[in-house]
């Protein structure tokens, strides 16, 4: 499968099986549409201020929130940008006068620490007249990287990469990175005092709490030191001595919602998992099937999998036709370092495994930023045939499974769905067809 756009996912790829193959692209491509920049932030800014404004979109859909965003803010607009390799535009095709940056993700690197003392620097310039117009997207925490006082990059790289590892959750991951760092949960707010912040956020957390998108660098925090040594803790991670000693310092405790910078500060969430899953579900129905909304999804992408197919297994009993959908993230533990793979792949295939090729299931799993795990597809699909094709090619399922190398058990089949960036993220969406 080639790399491709939306356009090209929609109507450039004949069924591999059926209709209900077009109809997974079809609904993936609508979901994504459902959640992007255009549509979520024009309705959503705030009234200019007697200053100015400065953009400040970081995340994967920054470069589409602030093209977005300079549509439709009025006044003297400056902006700034700061996404993942790869996930900007030409500059032809940004604002005028904005500076867009990119650096590492998941992992922080030194692009993003450099991009992060300038935004800072950005940021402490704007006055009382001013405003802040913070759009936050996932990948923030990754991005925007300034590491407490003691605690080198190379130490945050090190600590996130085990909590990826051991398939912490993002929440979890984003706790700790907060209490290591000067400007998440909320501390970017601080440096912009006395200005007014306005922060719109599209979130790719289960719950949506606006503060946890991002490590919430513009809101106040609810977590606490102790939350982060707990999680380390859990794991059994146990980190260097410099990173403890700033996880006992009070001076890293982030500051509490009270705050006066916090007292007029604004927060949206503008687009979130369920949006895009309301969208699937009205086009699902359209097509006669019955949608069943499993909501916003955690846990380890195995287990889920397994579940899922037990639960599509059970609709296949009924009469009808059924459409499983699911949001949220899930998570991998990592049994091969060398293996290359994503959540989403190793829920399908687990799902696979589960329904065992059930005749009349179909499903895609899909990360709506295009990325799953760090590899070039947004997900894949499963179709009845996927275990048998695989067998023909002298592939094992569960050995694919079990050393994470989900990712090439799928581009043998021909079966990854590759989008290239989509500048959107409200996390996954997954969709089982069950066509009786």
């Amino acid at each position: 499968m080639k790399n491709c756009g939306l356009d090209d996912l929609a109507q450039g790829h004949p069924p591999a099986e059926g209709p209900q193959i077009e109809l997974l692209r079809d609904l993936f491509v609508l979901g994504v549409e459902a959640v992007a920049a255009d549509r979520c932030i024009p309705s959503r800014l705030p009234d200019p201020p007697p200053g100015r404004t400065l953009i400040l979109a970081i995340g994967k859909a920054g470069a589409a929130m602030a093209r977005a965003a300079y549509k439709h803010v009025k006044g003297q607009v400056d902006g700034i940008v700061l996404t993942r390799y790869g996930h900007s535009f030409p500059p032809h095709e940004m604002p005028p006068g904005f500076v867009v940056y990119e650096a590492g993700h998941p992992l922080p690197d030194e692009h993003g620490l450099a991009a992060t003392r300038r935004i800072v620097e950005a940021v402490q310039a704007l006055g009382r007249e001013d405003q802040l117009l913070a759009l936050i997207s996932g990948g923030a925490s990754a991005l925007l990287t300034q590491p407490a006082p003691g605690v080198s990059l190379a130490d945050k790289q090190n600590l996130t990469r085990q909590l990826l590892q051991c398939g912490a959750s993002i929440s979890q991951i984003n706790c700790v990175r907060t209490h290591l760092s000067r400007v998440k949960g909320g501390r970017l707010a601080l440096e912009a005092a006395p200005a007014q912040v306005v922060t719109l956020v599209m979130s790719d957390i289960p719950g949506d709490m606006a503060a946890l998108v991002g490590s919430g660098p513009t809101l106040p925090d609810r977590t606490r030191l102790s939350d982060a040594r707990t999680i380390l803790d859990h794991y059994g991670i146990r980190p260097p001595s410099n990173v403890l000693d700033a996880l006992n310092d009070p001076d890293n405790e982030t500051p509490n919602a009270t705050a006066e910078v916090f007292e007029h500060a604004e927060a949206t969430v503008i687009a979130r998992s369920a949006n895009a899953l309301q969208a699937v579900g009205q086009m699902v129905q359209a097509a006669g099937y019955a949608p069943v909304y499993l909501g916003d999804v955690e846990g380890d992408s195995t287990e889920i999998g397994t579940v899922h197919a037990a639960l599509a297994l059970h609709h296949v009993n009924k009469s009808g036709r059924w459409a499983l959908l699911s949001g949220g993230e899930t998570t991998v533990v990592v049994r091969n370092p060398s293996g290359r793979g994503g959540r989403n792949t190793e829920y399908l295939l687990s799902l696979a495994l589960g329904l065992d090729g059930e005749p009349g299931i179909y499903a895609l799993s899909c990360d709506t930023d295009g990325i799953d795990g760090t590899c070039d597809n947004a997900g894949a699909l499963v179709t009845p045939t996927t275990l048998a094709r695989a067998s023909k090619l002298g592939l094992s399922a569960r050995n694919a499974l079990r050393t994470n190398m989900t990712y090439d058990f799928f581009k043998a089949l021909n079966d990854l769905v590759i989008t290239g960036p989509t500048r959107t993220n409200v996390n996954d969406v997954r969709i089982i067809l069950i066509d009786r």
